[in-house]
């Protein structure tokens, strides 16, 4: 039944020696599937994770394999942001190079609560916690051009809204929604970094991997139910891993750079997410939030 609902496999041959990349989220799901493929390909990869030890099992597994020993573990925490942080100043002392950025960390259906920083918990983590990291790392990825980075959205995006009144829920809340918001913020962040980018040898793409088997619906008990109920339908990690392999690894993609991918092919996005204004005011938000100097 799932292979009749498949498409959208990233048929790319090219290989990875010498190249550093980076995975957010990478202990589990489509993170480490994604983690596994860049490292059968014999690139350098960091596992960036907030629970360590899963982490470090993880490395072992794609060790064991791939064969390839360059797969590593560091904390990082992106509910917080002197763990980004910590995480950009360790890496940045550790490596001369970054190719590859996948941030594909998220959270899903929480119940309101805020991050270490005050932000409303999924817009925190799944956009402001990325736009940060991207941040601390982009010079990194400038001195390393050609590079990319790859956001993973969702076509949940489509329900969401930016209100600019209410970004951290505290007028209204619906964890479902929030969800929908921060997926939007990661395709309108996609479009303004791809744009203040033009020229730099760095590129950017924003996903939907389709809807996954994954632990993204721990927080509820309705939508596990539901998943179970639908599982035959679902794509696994692997095959949901595609379209951020794609993204990353797809030579010629560059002139497509900020754009949104579906099942390997470009895809369409809602209205709110073609808004330049809203992507451009979301990005000053943001500096702001953040306490990045806004240029």
């Amino acid at each position: 039944m799932r292979k009749l609902l498949l498409s959208g496999v990233c048929t790319s041959t090219v290989q990875l020696p010498g190249k550093v990349v980076v995975v957010t989220g990478a202990n589990t799901g489509i993170g480490k599937e994604t983690a596994k493929e860049l490292a059968q390909r014999g690139a350098r990869v960091y596992l960036a994770c907030r629970d360590v030890q899963k982490g470090e099992l993880v490395a072992k597994e794609i060790q064991t394999k791939t064969g390839n020993r360059q797969v590593l573990v560091r904390k990082l925490d992106l509910s917080d942001t002197k763990s980004i942080r910590a995480f950009a100043k360790g890496f940045l002392a550790e490596e001369k190079q970054l190719h590859i950025l996948i941030n594909n960390a998220g959270v899903m259906m929480y119940p309101y609560s805020k991050t270490a920083d005050g932000f409303e918990m999924h817009m925190g983590v799944n956009h402001l916690g990325h736009f940060l990291l991207t941040h601390l790392l982009l010079e990194k990825l400038k001195e390393s051009a050609p590079s990319r980075v790859v956001n993973v959205s969702s076509l949940a995006h489509h329900l969401g809204r930016i209100n600019f009144h209410n970004l951290q829920g505290e007028k209204f809340y619906n964890r479902g929604l929030a969800y929908c918001h921060s997926k939007l913020a990661n395709i309108l962040f996609t479009r303004e970094l791809a744009r203040r980018l033009k020229g730099s040898g760095v590129t950017t793409y924003s996903v939907h991997p389709g809807t996954v088997i994954s632990e993204l619906v721990r927080h509820s008990s309705l939508l596990r139910c539901v998943w179970w109920l639908f599982s035959p339908f679902l794509k696994t990690p692997q095959q949901g891993a595609q379209t951020s392999l794609y993204c990353a690894l797809t030579e010629g993609l560059e002139v497509l750079s900020g754009k949104h991918f579906s099942d390997c092919h470009v895809a369409w996005v809602s209205a709110q997410a073609r808004n330049e204004t809203i992507a451009r005011r979301l990005w000053d938000v943001s500096c702001d939030l953040l306490s990045i100097p806004v240029d």
